[in-house]
């Protein structure tokens, strides 16, 4: 195992270093900022010197070792918009991203493991119908129209929710976070259910195929046989096995979450990672952005590491493959 985790983090530099470079090249590639952060009356030595001061001057190759040198001791250099380090401006906003992408996931498990599981027991009651229709419509919907109906619904009509913002934040071991109030989960629950439909569906749908899969196999229907309760046979033998490969899906979903969260928080107005790079990409503050999908790259590689080591406790046979 210790191995394996030294291999999986050596290929993960070699993927934040390629990452890197294709980020900075295609930002370098799309204008120039200093035709935006100056005032457009500002003369031809105004712009120079800004120039200057943003280290611009220098060419692009020189400007990436220049990033690069800095990135190896965790500055990823300072926003030319806000004049602060990036990551410090990240990790500002990563709260509010992380709380609305695990409320999401938490809200996509919960209902997503019930409802496929009563679906692949029970596929051909009416209830069982709706929730697979419902599941192939969670899929076609497109996010950002889902996020205008949820708030003309629940936030103009019935005025049941607040439609953008976040919530008033509580310290939380250093972070602050808005779910642990219910005025801050008010704000929280309309972006968050946004988010989790098309990942409530796809659930759904894994857990249903799942369930219709190992029901059909020699270990449930010896359970059956031996006469032990029906929902001994679902809740030990077989949830306990469809969650090996849920686990993986799950985690990878996370990751990508986090990564498409940008729709949803422009959406909502969400102070989270999202709608800042959203805002540095029409600003061309190439260090936030860069530091961004810096960051993005390596929580998902994180998230994965976490989901093999995960399904390796799940599934003994994947430690005996290892060894041999």
């Amino acid at each position: 195992m210790t191995a394996f985790i030294l291999r999986r983090l050596a290929q993960s530099l070699l993927v934040l270093f390629v990452t890197s470079i294709l980020v900075f090249g295609g930002l370098y590639l799309v204008g120039d900022p200093v035709e935006i952060l100056v005032h457009p009356e500002a003369d031809q030595i105004e712009k120079e010197r800004a120039r200057v001061a943003l280290g611009l001057d220098k060419p692009v190759v020189e400007q990436y070792f220049i990033f690069l040198k800095g990135a190896v001791t965790g500055n990823l250099g300072n926003s030319f918009v806000y004049a602060r380090p990036a990551l410090d401006i990240i990790f500002e906003r990563m709260p509010a991203t992380m709380e609305l992408a695990v409320l999401a996931m938490l809200i996509s498990v919960f209902l997503g493991i019930p409802l496929g599981l009563y679906a692949g027991l029970r596929p051909n009651s009416p209830f069982s119908r709706l929730i697979m229709t419902s599941s192939i419509v969670g899929f076609s919907l497109p996010t950002f129209w889902v996020g205008l109906l949820l708030i003309l619904f629940f936030a103009v009509t019935m005025g049941w929710l607040p439609s953008t913002g976040r919530g008033p934040t509580t310290d939380v071991f250093g972070l602050q976070l808005s779910i642990f109030s219910w005025e801050g989960l008010k704000y929280a629950l309309l972006p968050a259910l946004n988010l989790a439909l098309l990942k409530l569906a796809l659930i759904i749908r894994l857990t249903r195929a799942q369930t219709r899969e190992q029901g059909l196999l020699d270990y449930i229907k010896f359970a059956r046989a031996k006469g032990l309760k029906s929902s001994r046979v679902v809740g030990v033998h077989l949830l306990k096995n469809i969650l090996i490969p849920l686990v993986t899906v799950i985690g990878l979903e996370l990751g990508s979450v986090i990564a498409y969260a940008i729709v949803t928080e422009t959406i909502f107005a969400w102070p989270g990672m999202g709608k800042l790079v959203i805002d540095s990409i029409f600003q061309l503050d190439r260090p936030v952005v860069v530091a961004y999908l810096l960051v993005v790259v390596a929580m998902y590689i994180i998230i994965n590491l976490v989901v093999d080591i995960l399904y390796s406790l799940l599934d003994p046979r994947v430690r005996i493959a290892e060894q041999h």
